[in-house]
């Protein structure tokens, strides 16, 4: 979607919908990794991973570099929702409880500022339907661009 110019929704949700389903069919990393986008609206996102056999470290729980790329990618689709080419300029996570084979890990992100060029993300994980397994903070740097060309008005 990148490459053609297209119309955009004028509803802010609509758009976030539409800017999510563009960066899912780019993002081979948050795929490959078994990864689905639940939720996508301005200044928030849900993301989730089911922890595989191939993930766990060796004390047989989730490598911690993969919880963080969960919380990562929910913090990327998060603060992209309003079209704008953004990026991370530093991360930050406190791991609170492990995660084992099989759970279900849902990371929420929320935006608590967004101001000029920088913003500011909260990213909680969680087992789905128990504990939170992390907390994940990230500072955003808009860049230029946008996540989907718009096509000129005619």
């Amino acid at each position: 979607m990148l490459e053609s110019q297209q119309h955009l929704p004028t509803d802010a949700h609509a758009l976030a919908q539409a800017v999510g389903q563009a960066m899912w069919s780019r993002d081979q990393a948050t795929n490959a990794l078994g990864m689905a986008l639940l939720e996508m609206a301005p200044g928030s996102a849900t993301v989730q991973m089911t922890v595989r056999a191939d993930m766990l470290n060796g004390h047989r729980t989730c490598h911690g570099g993969l919880i963080f790329a969960l919380a990562d990618s929910a913090f990327a689709y998060a603060c992209n929702s309003r079209n704008q080419n953004t990026v991370a300029s530093a991360c930050h996570i406190d791991f609170l409880a492990p995660a084992r084979e099989g759970d279900v890990l849902e990371a929420q992100a929320v935006e608590r500022s967004a101001t000029g060029r920088t913003g500011v993300y909260d990213v909680t994980v969680r087992v789905a339907g128990g504990p939170t397994v992390a907390l994940f903070r990230g500072k955003s740097y808009r860049v230029s661009g946008e996540v989907i060309a718009q096509a000129p008005a005619a």
